[in-house]
């Protein structure tokens, strides 16, 4: 499993290396990778929130 996500991680520049023409476009909109970003970092708020949460719930033993 480690051997994978090590290849990757090494692949990955390769295929992120797109040719640019150099001239700016507009922007109208996010982009889809500006929105998967927001995505993966709201689910890890709401995911750490929630095991957080999960950890003080429990009771502690009483003397």
């Amino acid at each position: 499993m480690l051997r994978i996500a090590l290849a990757l991680l090494i692949a990955t520049p390769a295929l992120a290396a797109t040719p640019h023409s150099g001239i700016a476009g507009t922007r109208s909109m996010p982009e889809l990778s500006d929105l998967a970003l927001f995505a993966c970092a709201a689910f890890g708020v709401w995911f750490v929130r929630s095991r957080l949460r999960a950890r003080f719930r429990r009771d502690t033993p009483k003397d």
